[in-house]
């Protein structure tokens, strides 16, 4: 029998959309398990699952429209992450900001399926991921714009990592807090969208905050940190899509539950070991 999954795992490997979703997958996760570590400590984790939510209607207006979903997508996501900052910058608290964002995104999402001809079943498809349909194209943007954040978040380093401690002390150090921020949410932003292609708009969040929760359980240090998340989403896509295909499960869950199991171990570790 396990002879016989071996080659099963061999032979899904010769299939080009198994190479696209694991390629793109494993770019996407590492993305999305770096920009956790930052959004986790920055007390922004819910963010994700706000931009998801969002997300998940701007992908249904583009597929009304005729548009490429990820095209009105990511500038609409980026769009929606600068008014969340907008708002939590007056008297709306930033996670009322982020449920009202989230609601409109669900609405509207909603609508535009109930109204919609064929549109909707391609729309539905993205509450829970569709990774093994990953196209060529979808596969290079994925890699171009999760190049643009990680470049952006390697670039700004220094200045991230003060305002994800101390944005207070950051702001006397002379660190552009706001600006910051921004750079921070957009990043995030860009990050979501390409998470939904692999896990969903319903599960993208947990992506980004369960590698960088597991991480910090056992890391000692926030370059360490940073690397555990990215390595832990990395291997959880690889991992899932495998299982997904060797035992015919739905690819976004597999994905999902090999990050929870370890997060288990590494919360396992760190009792252990008292980290």
């Amino acid at each position: 029998m396990e002879a016989g999954l071996f080659s099963e795992i061999r032979e899904a490997l010769a299939y080009g959309f198994m190479q696209r979703a694991l390629i793109a997958g494993s770019i996407v996760a590492g993305t999305c398990g770096l920009l956790g570590v930052f959004l986790v400590l920055r007390r922004f984790a819910m963010l994700g699952e706000g931009l998801a939510h969002f997300s998940f209607g701007a992908i249904g207006l583009a597929l009304a429209l005729g548009f490429a979903p990820f095209h009105l997508a990511v500038p609409l996501a980026i769009v929606a992450a600068q008014v969340i900052q907008r708002l939590s910058r007056t008297s709306v608290h930033s996670d009322a900001a982020i449920g009202m964002v989230s609601a409109a995104g669900i609405a509207v999402g909603v609508l535009l399926a109930s109204i919609g001809s064929g549109s909707n079943v391609d729309l539905m498809s993205y509450l829970f991921g569709d990774i093994l349909s990953i196209s060529r194209f979808e596969m290079y943007s994925a890699l171009a714009l999760s190049l643009v954040v990680v470049g952006v978040t390697v670039l700004n380093f220094g200045e991230l990592f003060a305002l994800t401690f101390d944005p207070v002390n950051a702001k006397v150090l002379g660190v552009n807090t706001t600006r910051m921020e921004s750079v921070l949410l957009i990043a995030a932003a860009i990050t979501v969208v390409l998470g939904i292609k692999v896990v969903g708009t319903l599960l993208v969040s947990a992506l980004i905050i369960i590698p960088a929760v597991s991480a910090l359980q056992i890391a000692r240090g926030f370059l360490a940190a940073l690397i555990l998340a990215a390595l832990q989403a990395v291997i959880s896509v690889l991992i899932g899509i495998l299982a997904a295909f060797a035992f015919e499960i739905p690819p976004a869950s597999a994905i999902v539950i090999v990050n929870l199991i370890l997060f288990t171990l590494a919360w396992l570790a760190a009792k252990l070991l008292k980290l």
